[in-house]
């Protein structure tokens, strides 16, 4: 089987295809479509086996709004799927400047989808996310069914390429699916997200910066608990389903930021303060505008449907990944 993965060069890419290949080995090939932005990295793929490359591995440094470069990709591999992670997705970056969220994410899907049907892709698979449901009050959960109310350009864009997969599926019958998951964590993040930032704030003897008040709450998802479920959706799931994919692991950014204090406690002494007084280690900040409080996913159609639990346990996850970047801090600072 032959898979394009977009933006395999990132957090979410990266992780899946050391996922894929861990998994099948040399019965898969994939190409690792990716431009390459700030938040991509080749070398998040450097422990690749070598044997790989140029017989079961290819990477195309190629832009997916280019629609006369990805044709070419697409007449030279005839990939069997394509699963599509290159997105923006910085919810701040799109709040400054939302033409770049709208032309990657909403037109760069299009012009996937335009060649899947061109060149009769088994599969489009659209990775989504949590965000396009909005904001949660402090109970309920988002299932597949709850309305899509978008806050941010970021989400709105995320929101716009779903309901365009939905409707090349009506009008063209595209054969695609969707995931929507809760917020990733894991190696290879690059440090603009909440934990890693924190993690590399601390061990540069910085504070870590806190939105508002500290209490929005997301719900954390191991990245390779994730790269499980959309390898499941792939080749179990009938097509034009949508599949919510959560970690069951609410906290709120104080809360989680306390618990990564507590895991990098022999690097706390790069601070003039006391050890024991967490708050000197945070910096509260005006709050995100259209900041979401609360999101919480409701897994339980995949989990009905085609038998996926999340494997990590949260607080193991977590030191695996503080560990990851204590060890890894070359790559960022």
């Amino acid at each position: 089987m032959k898979y394009f993965v977009t933006g395999g060069s990132g957090f979410i890419g990266s992780n899946f295809i050391y996922y894929m290949f861990n998994k099948y080995g040399s019965k898969i090939k994939i190409v690792n479509i990716d431009k390459l932005t700030y938040a991509a990295n080749n070398q998040n793929l450097n422990i690749l086996p070598e044997n790989l490359n140029g017989v079961n591995y290819f990477f195309e440094h190629v832009d997916i709004t280019d629609n006369e470069s990805m044709d070419l990709l697409f007449k030279k591999y005839r990939p069997d799927y394509v699963v599509n992670f290159a997105a923006e997705t910085h919810v701040d970056r799109s709040i400054q400047d939302p033409k770049v969220f709208l032309t990657s994410n909403i037109y760069g899907t299009q012009v996937l989808m335009d060649l899947c049907l061109k060149y009769g892709v088994k599969r489009f698979h659209q990775v989504s996310t949590d965000e396009v449901y909005g904001s949660l009050e402090n109970d309920g959960y988002f299932t597949e069914e709850t309305p899509v109310d978008p806050s941010s350009p970021y989400s709105a864009s995320k929101c716009a390429a779903d309901l365009l997969c939905k409707s090349y599926g009506n009008t063209y019958n595209l054969p695609f699916t969707i995931s929507r998951c809760s917020n990733n964590f894991g190696p290879y993040q690059f440090p603009e997200k909440l934990i890693p930032k924190a993690i590399l704030n601390i061990l540069r003897g910085e504070k870590v910066p806190l939105y508002g008040d500290g209490g929005n709450v997301r719900d954390w998802l191991y990245v390779d608990d994730h790269c499980e479920a959309i390898d499941l959706i792939l080749h179990h799931s009938e097509n034009k389903q949508i599949y919510n994919i959560g970690g069951n692991n609410e906290w709120t950014n104080f809360t989680l930021i306390k618990q990564l204090l507590s895991r990098l406690d022999d690097e706390l002494s790069n601070f003039e303060t006391q050890k024991n007084d967490e708050t000197k280690f945070i910096e509260y900040v005006n709050d995100r505008q259209g900041h979401d409080r609360r999101y919480a996913i409701d897994s339980s159609k995949i989990q009905r449907e085609l038998k996926w639990r999340p494997r990590a346990k949260f607080e193991d996850a977590l030191d695996k990944t503080v560990d990851w970047y204590i060890n890894n801090r070359h790559f960022y600072l």
